[in-house]
């Protein structure tokens, strides 16, 4: 199975920005990669939600759709909040 996720280059990065994009139902993430600059983006936090419950989530490339382009990835890491459904922080790896 194949997944598309709409995703948004950011521009501020840190804990208060990321802290603001999580409290606007997004989630703060990263894609880097051997040879490639790293890429701060953000999404939306229903898109990811739903999707992260499947098992090939993790084991397959991903399709995220970054300001038009279409980027190939894969879940290297994930950090989910302690007690709620949310997720905090994604770490995408360059497919």
């Amino acid at each position: 199975m194949s997944y598309t996720i709409q995703a948004e280059i950011r521009t501020e990065i840190g804990k208060g920005s990321s802290r603001r994009l999580r409290h606007a139902n997004l989630v703060p993430a990263v894609i880097y990669g051997p040879g490639k600059e790293p890429m701060s983006i953000k999404m939306a936090q229903k898109d990811i939600v739903n999707i992260q419950l499947n098992e090939d989530f993790y084991n397959t490339d991903l399709t995220l759709v970054i300001d038009g382009k279409e980027v190939k990835v894969r879940v290297q890491a994930m950090q989910r909040h302690a007690y709620k459904t949310l997720i905090e922080h994604i770490d995408f790896k360059f497919a």
